[in-house]
């Protein structure tokens, strides 16, 4: 009791001594002082000073702590000595944690952005470098599993922060679900369709930019971004999204005058949602035991709605705001694979406010992305290898990861490193990369509980011999529904058998990637390409997961090819043009994404993104520590899914391997960005 007491008295004056001496308004700017430097040019000579006053503000604590032995003093001192020990104590070290630690983030590391690198060649020489023994650095500290966008933000980060990295990638070219392929002239993305949250001095945009030293530029697509088209003929209804700051709202209003007050309400939730995500990212973070100890002592409810929102269904929450069953799935449109009645309110609100300051898409395409981040993890003595696929984690005696087996032909390599991490998804780790004996413990089987398998996906990939003007397509991404009750649909579609489904599928997204890319008129001119995305069972495609890629038999051939019938057609519907001037087609089954992707069992988020998985307890026990010591996970089954959660997920997990919540030196470094104060950033994360 008395050591809790004294636990919760510190950190209360941790903060207090926080905020008194850097919170309370003040005449004086620190803020301006250290934007400008104009005292002190020398960096290194004012850590030093800064780091002198650090140990001054130790030494009292020393002092105080020792009184506490002196006989003469009453009990009374020794108590009051004992508090301010430990007060200045936590004090010191909280802002020595968070502010004095070396960072691996810096203005100065950015660069001009240098041209876009079209020369196939030069790229593949990034992209496409083959694995061997002489390629492997000496003297790793980590080994990082799979190429995504977790993977490599995490290595990226260990590698500015001085760690010697190695990236393993299985297939041929590096990038994960960022990576792109190209067919007879056509460059298609497999996984990056747009994102958001990238405008300038963002938290996503300062991290690309770190991970990649200024050389990732991106395009902002136009501000309507997103059409909805509900049913189909004459019945059939259009809206829109808009992004703005107000635009998206005030457009909403416009399309449902009906509904202003739901509206209002939905937006007010985006905003609570999109603010205090960083409270459920703290989860992870903070130790385990104080994460729940917040959470069911009831603390986590009075400190913000967030964690009441993860819990909370978004089909119960619209049905009590709304009767209109167009404007609920203008809530709930992004799907992610799961039913709309099992998903969370807080995770459809935050999706779309991703793109409420815009939507983005890469300049060059998906694949600058690990190009370029690539480049930064070898530029601090790390490297990326293709064609290194991983049949298993080593352990020591102890259990403890110390490397992994890499098949190289006929041959296995053995690599060592006293870190793993594994960017290649919780099942597939627990379940393919450890070793029988360990796989069936019971702390594993309980981590590997904590999630379920997501639902898999087909995608359709066509090429057009035409421009964008020609084809009359535009970079507005287009989601079709056959009916406005998302929960209904879905729950006849994934009900039906394996004949009936390819020509049944209720909802679809269709995206043209060259006309999001004003450089694909410069590398593939004259040339047009369209991504056409829904998701099935993966028990329809099952009964060929043994054959081998593109020699999977007629039947297999015959079966997909339905859905791509199915999709192709739905599409010329609304792009009528498209028809007449197709080249190429080809369609991913969820067995391509297992064979390209590793994503188990075809799922390209990964886990379910269920209520469950929201929940705050099981998120503050899903975090990027494993049972197995020194092994770690990184990626989208972290957070959640997509570009943003996969590239928090890398963050979260370095920040972990690392000891440094590199979030504080993000923030530091948006605050210094946007000439704000640290007060005013602060309240907007906690109040």
């Amino acid at each position: 009791m008395w050591l809790l007491m004294f636990v919760v008295w510190s950190l209360a004056c941790a903060g207090g001594t926080y905020w008194y001496l850097f919170g309370k308004p003040s005449l004086f700017s620190l803020e301006l002082l250290w934007l400008n430097d104009p005292l002190e040019p020398d960096q290194e000579k004012r850590n030093r000073l800064l780091h002198k006053a650090l140990g001054g503000f130790c030494c009292v604590s020393l002092v105080c702590y020792v009184g506490l032995w002196i006989r003469s003093l009453t009990l009374i001192m020794k108590l009051l000595l004992f508090l301010v020990s430990g007060s200045l104590a936590c004090a010191g070290g909280t802002y020595w944690y968070l502010f004095l630690k070396p960072s691996p983030f810096s203005l100065e590391s950015l660069r001009p952005t240098e041209p876009l690198e079209v020369d196939q060649k030069k790229r593949n020489k990034v992209l496409k470098k083959g694995f061997s023994r002489e390629r492997i650095p000496e003297n790793l500290d980590a080994i990082i599993i799979g190429s995504g966008l977790g993977g490599l933000t995490t290595a990226a980060c260990m590698a500015k922060k001085g760690k010697r990295v190695l990236v393993l990638e299985q297939h041929d070219n590096a990038g994960g679900c960022c990576h792109t392929f190209t067919e007879k002239g056509f460059e298609f993305d497999v996984g990056l369709h747009y994102a958001g949250q990238l405008h300038e001095n963002s938290l996503m945009r300062i991290a690309f930019d770190q991970i990649t030293e200024g050389q990732l530029e991106f395009v902002t697509l136009p501000q309507h971004f997103d059409t909805v088209h509900i049913g189909q003929g004459e019945e059939h209804r259009e809206y829109s999204y808009y992004s703005g700051k107000t635009e998206m709202e005030a457009n909403m209003k416009k399309q449902f005058p009906d509904d202003t007050k739901a509206v209002e309400e939905f937006f007010r939730v985006m905003k609570v949602s999109a603010r205090k995500t960083f409270y459920l990212g703290l989860l992870k973070l903070i130790p385990r035991w104080l994460a729940l100890f917040f959470l069911k002592s009831g603390i986590a409810d009075r400190c913000s709605s967030v964690f009441r929102l993860a819990t909370t269904g978004i089909t119960t929450w619209a049905d009590q705001l709304t009767n209109n069953k167009d404007l609920q799935l203008m809530f709930n449109y992004l799907f992610i694979g799961d039913r709309p009645r099992d998903c969370s309110l807080f995770m459809n609100a935050l999706l779309i406010h991703h793109y409420k300051r815009g939507a983005y898409y890469p300049r060059g395409g998906a694949s600058e992305i690990p190009y370029h981040i690539s480049n930064t993890i070898r530029k601090y003595g790390g490297e990326v290898l293709v064609r290194a696929p991983v049949t298993r984690i080593l352990l020591d005696k102890d259990g403890a990861a110390c490397g992994v087996a890499v098949r190289k032909g006929q041959e296995v390599v053995e690599v060592k490193a006293p870190i793993v991490i594994s960017n290649c998804g919780l099942f597939n780790t627990f379940k393919y990369l450890l070793p029988p004996q360990i796989h069936i413990k019971h702390d594993i089987q309980m981590r590997a509980q904590m999630m379920k398998p997501g639902k898999a996906c087909v995608l359709l990939f066509c090429g057009f011999d035409a421009t964008a003007e020609e084809l009359d397509i535009t970079p507005t991404t287009l989601w079709l529904f056959k009916e406005n009750d998302i929960d209904k649909s879905m729950d006849k579609f994934f009900a039906m058998s394996k004949d009936e489904a390819p020509d049944n599928v209720p909802m679809v997204f269709i995206t043209f990637p060259s006309a999001k890319d004003p450089a694909s008129k410069i590398r593939h001119p004259g040339k047009s390409c369209m991504t056409v995305l829904t998701m099935v069972n993966y028990e329809w495609f099952e009964e060929w997961k043994d054959g081998t890629v593109r020699r999977r038999g007629d039947d297999y051939t015959e079966y997909k090819n339905r859905f791509a019938d199915h999709l192709f057609n739905w599409a010329c519907e609304h792009f009528p043009k498209i028809k007449d001037k197709v080249v190429y087609q080809e369609i991913a089954t969820p067995l391509s994404n297992e064979h390209y992707l590793r994503a188990f069992r075809g799922a390209p988020y990964s886990g379910e993104h269920t209520l469950e998985r929201f929940d705050p307890v099981l998120m503050a026990k899903n975090r990027c520590d494993t049972p197995v010591k020194n092994l770690y996970i990184t990626g989208q089954d972290v957070f959640s899914c997509g570009i943003a959660g996969a590239l928090h997920g890398g963050l979260i997990c370095a920040s972990t391997v690392l000891g440094h919540l590199l979030y504080v030196d993000l923030f530091m470094m948006k605050i210094k960005l946007k000439g704000g104060s640290i007060l005013h950033t602060l309240q907007n994360l906690f109040f």
